[in-house]
Order: structure tokens, then sequence, then C-alpha cells
């Protein structure tokens, strides 16, 4: 009886709460008079029949609309357009494949089956985390532009922070014809798979815990800064785009920012965690070469939203991107098994696999500003540099990079984005010549992005080392021996990867 009763009173309350206050606005005294309105801002003149046939050739030619350089005009061509906005929104799905399932199963294969879930749960952890950090903060620290009045930034404001006003116009910063939202979708695929290329050195001996706050502290240390000097619209290192950059360097789809921060963290951090258990003293063959290799031929189709989606519209630039990017890596993993077979006797499916990761990898930073000798050039190199690295320099030096992510991410990077210097040309991207034309023409291109390399190096191992060492001394980095022993999926994840 007491609980109606109660109902009741707290209902006749809001009722009388209800018209109280519509009764205080009726007896409340007028309002002060409006202050005279400002002058009103003259209609803009819709555009001529020449103006909007421009603005149909410059959706076509990926340039700018009417309404950009005339401000006194509309445009009846508003929003983005859709052929390049569905093209971006394949690109970024494309680029999440290369993660989930690409290098999962690329990654999953190359350990030993007790691990292979840990791997997965890794990059499914990172994928989660990192949409969260660049929902946060991460996306307008990576491509807001700065509060510098140099011009020449390292991070930017957080006014795109939670992605308020990140919306489906576009933002002409950073691509004429596609929507704001889904450029910032495109990139925060790329700051997923970052991190995670970094657990292939890692693999079977970090704790879980361990690593999500490694990746947490890391992409605000090393990641944001770079993809905002790299590509950001007053970045430090944006070449191509910003005339007031302090080094002209570039970087077509992420060299420096993905590949050279990753490896070069990777190698710090398995020098720091240690070696596995049993390492140099028992067999640690992959547990499935079907599953690398499946994983290998993902992230090539994933690849080419990485690459030609780095042009942020289905143009010619995109096309170029797309045919280097093909060349480069198919003669990268034929390059690299036909140095197994002369030095081990067999080519190996594992050799064609890495083959076909360092070729992707080297011409990454390249691939929309040289031709297609130029990308043969590159898949060279990259079948034999990473080659060498992978099959004889770690052996000498003796570092447990369990899944080769030094010898194909650190090392193809940082050749990829020396090689681009030297064969970058206008020719094949008209941009180039926006701020780099003198770079171009005293072939001093390739000292700028020296440059690149060392401060992108600097940054990655010196915060590596500092995140490495604070939570080793707190959390700790390692599970004990026993759950090493036993193997991180049942240990960690409660789950096995094979039953039966």
């Amino acid at each position: 009886m007491k609980k109606p009763l109660i109902l009741l009173v707290l209902s006749a309350s809001l009722l009388m709460s209800h018209f109280s206050a519509n009764a205080a606005e009726t007896n409340a005294p007028a309002a002060a008079p409006v202050a005279a309105a400002a002058p009103a801002t003259p209609a803009l003149k819709d555009p001529s029949i020449e103006q909007r046939i421009a603005d149909l050739e410059a959706y076509v030619n990926n340039g700018a609309r009417s309404s950009t350089t005339d401000t006194n005009i509309t445009s009846k061509v508003t929003g983005s357009g859709p052929g390049h906005n569905g093209f971006q929104m394949i690109c970024a799905a494309l680029v999440l494949f290369m993660t989930l399932p690409g290098l999962a199963l690329f990654y999953g294969g190359l350990v030993r089956k007790k691990n292979v879930l840990s791997v997965l749960a890794q990059c499914l952890g990172i994928a989660g985390l990192v949409t969260i950090l660049w929902w946060l903060v991460g996306y307008s620290l990576s491509f807001h532009a700065g509060s510098g009045t140099s011009g020449s930034t390292i991070l930017g404001t957080l006014d795109w922070k939670f992605l308020d006003g990140v919306d489906s116009s576009p933002n002409t910063d950073y691509g004429a014809w596609v929507s704001h939202n889904v450029y910032c979708m495109y990139q925060l695929m790329f700051a997923i798979i970052t991190p995670a290329l970094i657990i292939g050195a890692i693999a079977e001996r970090m704790k879980f815990s361990a690593i999500l706050i490694f990746v947490t502290l890391w992409m605000f240390v090393v990641y944001f800064p770079l993809a905002h000097m790299v590509w950001g619209v007053d970045g430090l290192m944006n070449g191509v785009w910003n005339a007031k950059a302090s080094i002209h360097a570039i970087d077509f789809a992420g060299g420096t920012v993905v590949h050279m921060s990753s490896g070069w963290s990777a190698l710090i951090l398995c020098i720091i965690l240690g070696k596995r258990m049993g390492f140099g003293k028992e067999p640690m063959a992959p547990h499935s070469m079907v599953l690398c290799m499946i994983g290998a031929a993902m992230l090539w189709v994933g690849w080419y939203g990485f690459n030609a989606g780095s042009a942020v519209a289905a143009d010619g630039i995109a096309a170029n991107a797309f045919t280097t990017t093909t060349v480069a890596t198919a003669v990268a993993s034929f390059v690299w098994a036909m140095a197994e077979y002369v030095t081990k006797g067999k080519p190996s499916v594992l050799g064609f696999s890495s083959g076909v990761v360092a070729g992707l990898v080297v011409v990454t930073p390249a691939c929309g500003f040289i031709d297609i000798t130029g990308s043969v050039i590159i898949g060279i190199f990259a079948g034999l540099v990473p080659f060498f690295f992978v099959t004889k320099v770690k052996g000498w030096i003796g570092y447990d990079d369990a899944l080769d992510t030094f010898g194909v991410h650190a090392v193809g990077g940082t050749m990829g984005a020396l090689l681009t210097g030297f064969l970058a040309t206008a020719k094949v991207n008209p941009n180039l010549s926006t701020n780099l034309s003198k770079y171009l023409e005293n072939h001093t291109l390739w000292i700028e992005q020296l440059k690149a390399i060392c401060l992108t190096l600097t940054i990655a191992v010196i915060g590596t080392i500092i995140i490495a060492y604070i939570i080793k001394f707190t959390i700790g980095l390692r599970p004990t021996e026993d759950v090493e022993s036993a193997g991180l999926d049942l240990t960690e994840h409660g789950e096995e990867g094979y039953n039966g």
C-alpha cells in the first residue's frame, strides 16, 4: 500500500512543478528589446553554367570546386563526391582487412600452436584500443592543424577531440571530394595496423596487459606525433603540401610513419624483453605455413587500399600507386625465393611470403611517386636486403625478433624511404612540383629523406626505451616461466587454437 501512495505523491509533485513552471513563464516580465540586428550578409550568387561545368570537371579530375576559389558563389556540387568517397571507403575496409584477418593469420601461422590465439587476441585487442584512442584525441592530435606560429608543427590541437566536427563534409586540407569522417576512418586503419606489427618481434613472450599499456603509451609518444609531422597539413616533415616544413621529405603511404616506427620499436622492445625460453636450443618452427601464406596473400590484397588509397581519390595517382605496388611486390617475392634457391637449394613458401611483405613495405613510401621501372628496382632491393638481414644479420647479432618485424619492416621501411628520394619523379605525380621542385632539380631530395629517417628512428627508439622500462619496473613485461612454457593461449586467454 505504501508504494502506490509514494508513487502517487511523486506524480502529483511532478505535475505541480510543471504547472508552476508554465505559470512562471506566463507571468514573467517581457524580455528587453532586442538590439538592432547587424546588417545581413549578402546572399551568395548562384554559379554560372561555366562554373557548374567547371565543378563537374573538378570532380572528375579531383580538383577544387569553384566555390573554393570564389567565395561569393555557391556550388551545385556540394558535399563529397560519390565515386571518390566510395573508393575511399573500400580502401579503408581493405586496410582493416590487412590486420583482421591478414596480419593475424600471417603472424598466427608463424608462431607455435600453443600461442596462435594469443596473436589473434593481440590483433583484436589493439584494434579496439586504438579505435578508442583515435576517437578520444588521436585523430585530432594527428591531423588537426597545430597551434604553432611557424607553420611547422609536431602535434595538432584538440579541437577534434571525440571527433567533434568530423562529419560527412570534405575537409579540403586532405581531400576535395572525400568525406572528413571517411578520411578519419581510413587513417584509423593505419593507426591500428602500426602497433600490431610490433607484436611480431615479441610474439610468444609478452603479457597481454603489458602489450595494451605499451600500445597506449606508444601511440601518444611515437605514432600520433609522427603521423602529424609527416601527413598533417602543417606537419614538420610534410614536404609535399607544407611549404614551411622544416624537413621537406615525402612519404606516400607510411614508410616512416608505419614501418620504420613499428620496426625499430620492435627491435628495441624485443631486446629489452629478452629471448624466448629455449631460443636457439629447441625448434620453434611455424606451426602452420598454410595460415602464413593465406595471411600474406590477404596482406597483398589489402595493401592496395593502403597504397592506392593514400591518393585519397580514384585518380591517376592512385592508379600509378596500384601499378607500382603490384610490380614491386611480385618482383620482391620472386627475388627472395630465388635467393633462397641459390643459398639453400630450395625456395620455400615462407620465402615467397616474406618477399611479398618485404616488397609491400619497401614500395609503400614510394608507390605514388615512382614509375614502373622504379618499382622494379625497389622490388629487387626489397627481395635481397631484408633477406640478408633476416637470414644472416639476425643470427650474427643474436636478437630474438620472433617473426622478423625488424628485418622486414624496419630495414625495409628505412630503405624504402631512402630509395624514394632517388626515384621520385614529378612525371607521375605533379604534386611534387608544388613545394619540392628545387630538390628534384638538384637531386637532393634523398638528403631530406635521410633527415626524416634520422628523426623517425630517434623518436621510435627513445620513445620505446622509456615506455618499455616504465612497464618493466611497474607491472612487468613478461609472464612467468610456467605460463610461457605452457603457452599464452590457455594461460592468458583460457582457450586453445586446436582441440583434439
